[in-house]
């Protein structure tokens, strides 16, 4: 078999072009095809070692005989054939590390296109014709061409770095000696990428060039969005890269696919097919949970609804209660459940049993129906009609609130709007991992700029008379997920496809793709006034409802969470909120990110906290003066929000066993219908 391959291989190469032909006459020619024919049957090899280890010992021999009859030292190692490709170039081979770096030249500058020939003309002429300036004001704003270098001095440096980590790098792969540190990197923890030198070395030389190309960018001397646009953008080139990614050097899957006799990949075929009908990548085995029993499974009833939203009320969990009732306005983005996923990580089950009265809002997938839906929709339908609702069942005159990251920035306008219509339908208002000043917006930055508003306000804004479309929700989910792409992209490529196995049932990923789409208005004025502009930190700067907003108007209690590691929130953007806001204030800061921070009940006695331990109801001025005035503390933020809360809830009273009243009947059990809208 083997000698018809090598016969159809002569042929093949027979057949080719002249100039192959031509090649074979050259100097040095004969070895080169030669030892490159051997290097392509190493990497034949590498799948077995047996194989790999004759390659070697048959190699090594020819090496050490063409030594001898050369009078030179042979290489003995497994990568000789290497050698003896790069050797037999007469000019040696183009090697990717030269002694000596060439100087980067200048940048070649954009030219004045209003200075090339016949533009005066055409702008005389496109002034002349009707429309054309209202038509040409329309389209979206060029933006401006960024300006991007690196320091000469900085970029040597990381060139000499990088050509002497490869040059020990292949120092190490021709001994057959990789350094079982240079591939710590859980994506090749497998043994079988460090018992084949071929593997260990594809898996390191990877490693190199994606940390080389991260401290590129990071060395990047520009502004501070284009800065971190290349390094995302260099983050997920890497991500997509690594070698676990494919089929052809992956031996995790290889192994996979010869003990299944092939079903590992004609699985994964199956979950790659389905995974592009949906329009993502699946996280977690959905077929385990059903919404309304294994999950969002607290008992409850719709009490309201509208266009937008279904109002929630829970059974009480204890015998008496608060007689101030708490609303939860969860980010409209996605799901409400991810505050009642199971009952022992469910914090409206908490708040049950702490002996709150719990209403929640269950925001709804829009369809084509509700597209035209604007942020003043969002405010009055969904929040301000609401807190009417539960103060007409409750029968209180105040209530409770909390906000959850955008769901915390709608309550904040909509408390806004109230304050200057001279209502005050609050006693205090929680903020968990909201933004109020989006002077820093974290990762997500790199996604929002004027050109981008500007296209989306075309497509689905309505602006200019066209039809409002929607912000689908599938983009939310797969941006977020590409802010981590190893472990919520290329992990389940891999596991999914190359190795066809099906995720496993987590209920926190179930949730996050189980995402809602916006209407388009309502989104891309988000978009414009709090990302783009940052206008509704700004007294009076923005009118919502016919109001003209003041958050400093607000003078309520408030409780601000964030959470460390959030690259959503960042948690100073978090503290930010503080002198944008009036009134007594508390900042709580939890360990891990935007939702396992949050997400973090007593009862799993996990991560830890800070706060100030004072009564002091003004916070220090900078959030570094605040965290070095605060305390760490072990478990769960929740007891401390939850003893703040009852601080505000009034005296308790027995429990009721009804629930709705004659005003707002019930309508449903919970979690309602509108939770059941899925786009697949």
């Amino acid at each position: 078999m083997a000698s018809k391959t090598s016969s159809s291989s002569s042929r093949s190469r027979t057949a080719d072009s002249h100039p192959a032909q031509e090649a074979s006459d050259t100097p040095g020619a004969t070895g080169v095809q030669q030892a490159f024919d051997q290097w392509l049957n190493a990497w034949r090899s590498v799948a077995d070692p047996a194989q790999w280890a004759k390659f070697t010992q048959q190699t090594n021999t020819a090496q050490t005989n063409t030594a001898n009859e050369s009078g030179a030292a042979g290489a003995a190692s497994p990568f000789a054939a290497f050698a003896a490709f790069t050797n037999g170039f007469p000019n040696g081979f183009p090697s990717a590390f030269p002694s000596a770096f060439p100087t980067l030249g200048a940048m070649p500058q954009m030219p004045d296109f209003t200075k090339l020939n016949g533009m005066a003309e055409f702008a005389k002429l496109a002034s002349s014709m009707p429309g054309f300036g209202a038509a040409m004001q329309g389209l979206p704003t060029l933006p401006k061409i960024p300006t991007a270098a690196i320091q000469p001095e900085r970029l040597q440096q990381l060139q000499s770095n990088y050509s002497r980590d490869a040059s020990e790098l292949l120092k190490q792969a021709s001994e057959q000696s990789i350094d079982p540190s240079a591939l710590k990197d859980r994506r090749f923890t497998d043994t079988s990428w460090q018992t084949t030198p071929a593997y260990a070395f594809t898996a390191a030389w990877y490693l190199l060039n994606a940390r080389y190309l991260q401290e590129l960018a990071d060395a990047v001397q520009s502004d501070p969005k284009t800065r971190e646009r290349i390094r995302f953008t260099v983050q997920q080139w890497a991500a997509a890269a690594a070698p676990s990614n494919y089929l052809a050097l992956n031996p995790e899957a290889q192994k996979a696919l010869i003990e299944s006799k092939g079903e590992s990949l004609r699985q994964g075929m199956l979950n790659l097919l389905g995974d592009m009908q949906r329009g993502k990548i699946s996280q977690s085995d959905e077929t385990r949970f059903l919404v309304g029993k294994n999950i969002a499974s607290t008992e409850g009833s719709v009490v309201y609804e509208n266009d937008l939203v279904q109002l929630i009320q829970y059974k009480p969990l204890a015998p008496k209660v608060y007689a101030r009732p708490l609303l939860i306005v969860p980010p409209c983005i996605n799901k409400f459940y991810i505050l009642d996923l199971s009952p022992e990580s469910s914090l409206v089950r908490y708040g049950l049993e702490q002996g709150h009265q719990v209403f929640i809002l269950s925001w709804r997938n829009a369809d084509q129906s509700v597209a035209h839906k604007t942020w003043d929709d969002y405010v009055e339908q969904g929040v301000l009609e609401t807190i009417g609702v539960v103060k007409e069942i409750t029968g209180e005159d105040k209530i409770n609130t909390l906000g959850f990251c955008i769901g915390g920035t709608i309550l904040a306008t909509a408390l806004a709007v109230a304050a200057a219509r001279g209502e005050e339908p609050a006693a205090s208002m929680t903020l968990l991992t909201s933004m109020l000043d989006f002077s820093d917006t974290g990762v997500l930055d790199v996604f929002v700029d004027e050109a981008h508003v500007q296209l989306r306000e075309q497509s689905i804004g309505g602006k200019n008379g066209a039809p409002a479309g929607l912000m689908r929700g599938v983009e939310f989910a797969n941006t977020f997920s590409y802010l981590r792409p190893n472990d919520l992209v290329w992990n389940y490529v891999v596991d999914n496809y190359l190795k066809g196995r099906t995720p496993q049932a987590f209920d926190l990923l179930f949730w996050n793709s189980d995402s809602t789409n916006l209407p388009g208005p309502m989104c891309v004025w988000y978009l414009r006034n709090t990302y783009l502009e940052n206008k509704l930190k700004e007294p009076n700067a923005l009118t919502v409802c016919g109001e003209k907003i003041d958050l400093s108007r607000l003078t309520l209690p408030t409780f601000i969470y964030g959470s460390r590691e959030d690259h959503i929130v960042p948690w100073k953007s978090a503290y930010a909120s503080a002198p944008v806001l009036g009134g007594p204030q508390t900042f709580v800061l939890g360990a891990s990110g935007h939702i396992a921070g949050v997400i973090n009940p007593p009862s799993k006695n996990k991560r830890s906290f800070w706060m100030i331990d004072s009564d002091d109801a003004r916070l220090p001025d900078s959030a570094d003066g605040w965290f070095e005035a605060a305390a760490e503390h072990p478990g769960s933020w929740w007891p401390a929000w939850s003893k703040w809360l009852a601080g505000n809830a009034g005296e308790q009273v027995k429990a009721g066993a009804a629930q709705g009243s004659k005003t707002y009947p019930v309508i449903e059990a919970a979690p309602g219908r509108y939770v059941l809208e899925r786009d697949f």
